[in-house]
């Protein structure tokens, strides 16, 4: 087996391309460390060269699909996934699934061929509204029968596409009873699963989410399924063209769990003009042994890496001073783990 460098200690760090493209990387496996966890990607758009935000090259996607079924990953459908972590059971090391945003067009003349021909499960959130109009961007209902009948699963992500924080619950709840309606219609089925749009959350949004039937709901923050309790605010691993390389791609897919518990502020919905409740008071407790913690690190995409305290053998505190600004901010804490794979933990915060 080729010997394999342990990569260096920022997995932001440009260097890591070079490092985790060595062959190898995924030969390596802690399976007991994983045992119940999992890695979703997030796609959106594919070979649509004028959204780069949300697009990933098609030659990006060729890589990401032939390492995918390298044999390094076991490849399950989303809604697998959420039902054997519901139920307690235990997941393949390097657990991988794959899930597709707001049903473009693309998808369907792009990305879909791509995936069935690869025996790849996908699973698709889309926004009732968008399949309605039928216009010019996104998919027909049409296209998403068929890649229902195809073996795709499908995902709840509204009516209109709306952000969910500013919404009160009646409009919310038009909002999950009207998609229903129309996916019960076209499809035959209600979604088990949801995503939020643009990832933006509040513990009432969740809670009303849960109240409404689905088993799990996802986010949009980097992170590691099983690193912390609920299924209400998962973690997905987004790419596009500047974070969809295959380096990262092996980063993610190779990510372990950070586990965590009493996230400070429980809530991702952060509703303060600057003063003292913004920045708030952030931290989070290390829930069980993962070795030495002088390696781990936080950053904030507003305000860079963040100092930590550490409070007894397991408590971590972040400081920062630069209060929130409006709209989304995304929290990524990192730590080297064992056979030079990462644990990861993620937050999306969001600011009206």
């Amino acid at each position: 087996m080729t010997s394999i460098k342990r990569p260096e200690r920022n997995p932001f760090s440009p260097l890591r391309a070079a490092i985790l493209a060595l062959a190898g990387w995924a030969a390596l496996a802690p399976a007991a460390a994983a045992a119940s966890s999992a890695v979703v990607i997030m796609y959106h758009r594919f070979g649509e060269n004028d959204y780069p935000s949300t697009n990933v090259r098609l030659e990006q996607l060729d890589a990401h699909i032939a390492e995918l079924t390298s044999g390094a990953y076991h490849v399950l459908p989303v809604p697998e996934i959420v039902r054997r972590i519901a139920a307690g059971d235990n997941l393949p090391d390097r657990t991988v699934g794959i899930t597709i945003d707001d049903a473009y067009r693309s998808v369907f003349t792009e990305a879909w061929p791509r995936f069935k021909a690869a025996g790849l499960p996908v699973t698709v959130f889309a926004s009732t509204a968008h399949l309605d109009g039928s216009a010019g961007q996104h998919m027909t209902w049409d296209q998403l029968r068929e890649m229902r009948d195809g073996g795709a699963s499908v995902g709840h992500h509204t009516v209109s596409h709306l952000h969910m924080p500013n919404a009160g619950a009646e409009r919310i709840g038009k909002e999950i009873d009207g998609a229903n309606e129309r996916f019960q219609t076209e499809l035959g089925l209600k979604p088990g699963i949801f995503a939020y749009p643009y990832g933006e959350a509040s513990l009432k949004v969740m809670d009303q989410v849960k109240a409404a039937g689905f088993v799990a709901a996802f986010g949009q923050h980097s992170g590691v399924i099983g690193n912390t309790a609920g299924r209400y605010y998962l973690p997905r691993f987004a790419m596009n063209e500047k974070y969809g390389s295959l380096e990262r791609l092996r980063l993610a897919a190779n990510a372990l769990p950070l586990p965590v518990t009493d996230v400070t502020p429980p809530d991702p919905m952060i509703d303060a003009m600057p003063g003292p409740d913004n920045p708030p008071a952030m931290g989070f407790t290390i829930s069980r042994d993962v070795g030495s913690l002088s390696q781990l690190a936080c950053f904030l995409s507003h305000a860079g890496r963040g100092k930590l305290e550490r409070l007894g053998p397991s408590r971590i505190e972040l400081r920062i001073d630069q209060p929130f600004p409006k709209g989304r901010t995304r929290l990524n804490c990192t730590l080297p783990g064992p056979d030079g794979r990462w644990r990861w933990f993620g937050r999306q915060y969001y600011r009206p």
